[in-house]
């Protein structure tokens, strides 16, 4: 049984920059909890990440995974490829200009191997929504002002 949510938020950073921060895979452990670690193993040629592995835990479940990305002007997209616990993730950032930055629209729809209650699927997608949301931005607020 997949779940899925979507939230929206505005960042106070051009989309340039947010596509920027989202492209800064390596940096995804500095503000997300779940992540232990995460590398770019291959890039598209304008050298934005292609295929990633990331090391994740939540809800006492450790995971690694791999994800496929693509790249749209005002969207990046990413795709669960390989993992020991999930059977699916399907993600997106949609990205709208704004007088004061950039309104985002973050999609996500996950889904387990393992029998679990619906009840904690839902309570890990809202955490992965609410990092994706909050914590990603002020990384991507906090990258802005240093540049």
């Amino acid at each position: 049984m997949s779940v899925s949510g979507s939230t929206e938020f505005d960042i106070k950073a051009t989309p340039a920059q947010v596509l920027d921060a989202v492209a800064a895979i390596e940096e995804l452990p500095t503000w997300s909890g779940s992540h232990k670690s995460a590398v770019v193993e291959t890039r598209h040629d304008d050298g934005r990440p292609f295929r990633t592995r990331q090391k994740v835990g939540a809800a006492g479940i450790t995971d690694e995974q791999v994800t496929d990305y693509s790249w749209e002007p005002n969207k990046v997209s990413w795709q669960l490829m390989e993992s020991g616990q999930q059977s699916l993730q399907i993600a997106s950032y949609t990205l709208t200009p704004t007088k004061s930055g950039t309104h985002v629209v973050l999609d996500l729809e996950i889904d387990v191997k393992i029998p679990m209650p619906g009840f904690v699927l839902k309570r890990i997608l809202k955490g992965a929504l609410n990092s994706g949301s909050k914590d990603f931005t002020k990384y991507v607020e906090s990258r802005a002002a240093r540049s």
